[in-house]
């Protein structure tokens, strides 16, 4: 991947574990009192989730009529146990808005004020950060860059608050990617920033103010926050490609406004039904608000009605397909964090919510599986939801001539692609580099589209009202068993040719191309240690003059993030620093520390690693000189090793799994070791055939 921060981009991202075969189906066991779950329908819909996104388990409610009307699970437990708890992941956020609401109709709390009247030690490096206001937090305006999730996301370690506790200090250098409520991108800080108002107002952390105000009113005794004392072992196994039949610890995931909550499926789905207004709890002021055009007070794409985006207060969709087909309101939160995948689709005129969480998977699955229960429930009741849709009509045309000035390079935060557009027509997208280079073909219409030749995708060059070049795509996808999906979003931004290209800043850059540097402040318990070798690497491309990636080169030693997209293309953007200390070159993001390659040194047969008082990871390098393919190590209590071959594939990797004491690891040929721990922890290792 041609960005700097690669590895940034997989902790963030949703991901999909390998796919398993599918179990047995379970047998459903509703609660006393309530009603027989369909059966064998659910569990089929369920089986296919599990099936595309590669999940070991998942689990189901549907709430209507008042309470839980149907539910399973599949995949763990026996036959399958709807008492496990899974990670709801960004679903959370939906929590942290109805929390924000709570205090607004307390009277303690307006949505429209400036955060700094709430925290007035939050400072910015840039004087706009005092129009950001509570809405901008909850409907993803604010402007924030990324700020680092070090530490969010750890391994049995859940009274770990380092990315909360971080976050104003890392904000107060920082600058905003665009004015306050210019326009909606996902933003992952605003919602950590709107925990720290609510637990500022309320006088208590976010976990006991949401049991106080809605999980005991509600009876929902299988919902924590990361920080609350339950018994984990209650916690959904998760699993890795490290070992696929080997449960990984206790997930922490500590940043609890942005993600930390946990629950069971029926926990969630009655949260819902509260959503949808069944309980009193939230006046309908209160719901409606959070089920506003949010999106639309800011820059967003024309056509847009049926993209999987439609931001609320909290919610990722306040439109969501295929119900909006049917004029029906249906609203959508979905959650990814590196081992759980969670959905919540509630629909207010029907009083009706589907959860549906899972171990390893996608949440999109989650979302489309969500839907599918609540349509058939529909269906029962002589309700149909239209489930198909097709892009409007057009004929392939002459192109404008001045439709070819529009090609060049196009970028999210993470990725760049080439847009070609030739004078008969043609536009080509060309993702990837070398052999895995993939180029996809659109041809113009009378409409102003370029699309493809099954005429089921369009794409359009949009120039917006900031003076940006973006690329607008469109498209559906009716998933077999479940229902359909659809996108109709800015995919993309076109990069600016650099007029004021500093050669020397340019070279610094070009000299560095292929330079490896590897993180060094990252707790030995992160879970990324696990998922990838936490590196990071500089990719310069001579076509792409002025650019690091997607972040603009400003100097030798920084480079800024520029693209400006809603949605989800810009999420997490950054900026980047270098500097040289003792002789040895750094790489500074949000939050994080990287030190070059000239740091690693060769891995010795038998020696003591101890962690300086700085606790700085130590980083040593496999060789085949190295006599011996075992690894041997004495893993003191608050410490791990991990293991990655040269294409920084993880073979180990000790804090997945709390092994501590006498460990042994086989070596690849060539790669890298990493010892992280607290400072002044020491390891005892060899190396032996």
């Amino acid at each position: 991947m041609n960005r700097l921060t690669r590895w940034l981009c997989a902790l963030m991202a949703a991901l999909s574990l390998s796919a398993c075969g599918l179990p047995a189906l379970a047998q459903d066991t509703p609660a006393a009192g309530e009603a027989e779950a369909p059966g064998l329908q659910d569990s089929a819909a369920a089986a296919l989730a599990m099936q595309y996104g590669g999940a070991s388990s998942i689990q189901w409610a549907l709430f209507a009529d008042g309470g839980i009307v149907s539910s399973g699970s599949l995949g763990a437990g026996e036959p399958g146990d709807e008492t496990l708890l899974y990670g709801i992941g960004s679903v959370s956020k939906v929590y942290t808005a109805a929390a924000a609401m709570k205090l607004a109709e307390q009277g303690k709390l307006s949505l429209d004020e400036s955060v700094t009247a709430y925290l007035p030690e939050f400072t910015m490096a840039d004087e706009r950060y005092r129009q950001i206001t509570m809405r901008m937090l909850l409907n993803h305006s604010s402007g924030l860059m990324f700020a680092g999730m070090r530490d969010a996301f750890l391994f049995d370690d859940p009274q770990n608050t380092t990315a909360v506790d971080s976050l104003l200090t890392e904000l107060s250098t920082q600058r905003l990617i665009a004015d306050p409520g210019a326009y909606s991108v996902y933003c992952n800080t605003g919602f950590t920033l709107a925990q720290l108002v609510i637990e500022r107002v309320s006088g208590m952390p976010l976990g006991d103010f949401m049991r106080e105000m809605f999980f005991n009113p509600l009876a929902l005794e299988d919902t924590y926050a990361c920080q609350d004392d339950f018994d984990r072992t209650r916690l959904a196994p998760a699993y890795l490609p490290l070992d696929p039949a080997r449960p990984v610890a206790a997930d922490s995931t500590t940043i609890t406004g942005t993600g930390g909550f946990y629950a069971t499926a029926r926990d969630l789905a009655r949260f819902g039904g509260m959503l949808a207004g069944q309980s009193g709890l939230l006046s309908l002021s209160s719901l409606t608000a959070m089920a506003a055009d949010e999106y639309a007070r800011g820059m967003w794409p024309a056509d847009s009605a049926h993209d999987m985006l439609s931001y609320g207060l909290g919610w990722d969709a306040v439109h969501m397909l295929p119900f909006s087909l049917s004029g029906i309101q249906a609203l959508c939160k979905g959650g990814d964090t590196n081992l759980y995948h969670a959905a919540l689709v509630v629909l207010p005129e029907y009083g009706m919510a589907a959860a549906v969480l899972s171990s390893g998977g996608v949440s999109t699955y989650n979302q489309l599986l969500a839907a599918r229960l609540i349509i058939d429930a529909l269906a029962a009741q002589g309700v149909t939801v239209a489930e198909e849709a097709i892009l409007p009509a057009a004929q392939p045309a002459q192109m404008p001539t001045e439709m070819a000035a529009l090609a060049g390079k196009y970028a999210t935060s993470t990725a760049v692609v080439d847009v070609a557009v030739s004078p008969d027509g043609v536009l080509s997208l060309t993702q990837g580099e070398g052999e895995y280079a993939f180029t996809q073909t659109f041809s113009y219409h009378d409409d102003g589209s370029f699309r493809d030749e099954t005429g089921t995708v369009l794409v359009r060059l949009v120039t917006e009202s900031n003076g940006e070049t973006y690329l607008f795509q469109q498209g559906y996808s009716p998933i077999p068993g479940l229902t359909l999906m659809g996108t109709a979003c800015y995919a993309c931004q076109r990069l600016e040719p650099v007029q004021d290209l500093d050669e020397d800043a340019q070279s610094a850059w070009a000299a560095r191309d292929g330079k490896r540097y590897f993180m060094l402040n990252m707790r030995y318990n992160s879970q990324i240690y696990a998922l990838a070798m936490p590196y990071t690497y500089v990719a310069f491309d001579e076509a792409l003059p002025g650019y690091i990636g997607a972040d603009r080169i400003t100097g030798a030693g920084r480079a800024e993030a520029v693209v400006q997209i809603p949605g989800t293309g810009g999420r997490d953007a950054l900026d980047i620093e270098l500097f040289v200390e003792n002789g040895l070159e750094y790489i500074t993001a949000p939050g994080y520390l990287y030190v070059e390659e000239a740091a690693v040194v060769p891995l010795e047969s038998r020696q003591s690693v101890t962690i300086g008082e700085d606790g700085y990871a130590r980083w040593f390098s496999v060789t085949p000189a190295l006599p011996g393919r075992t690894l041997t190590a004495v893993v003191p209590e608050h410490g791990s090793f991990s293991v990655y071959t040269e294409d920084a594939v993880p073979v180990a990797a000790t804090g997945a799994y709390g092994d501590t004491g006498t460990v042994t690891a086989a070596l690849p040929e060539s790669g890298y070791v990493v010892f992280a721990g607290n400072p002044g922890e020491t390891f005892e290792i060899s190396v032996t055939e």
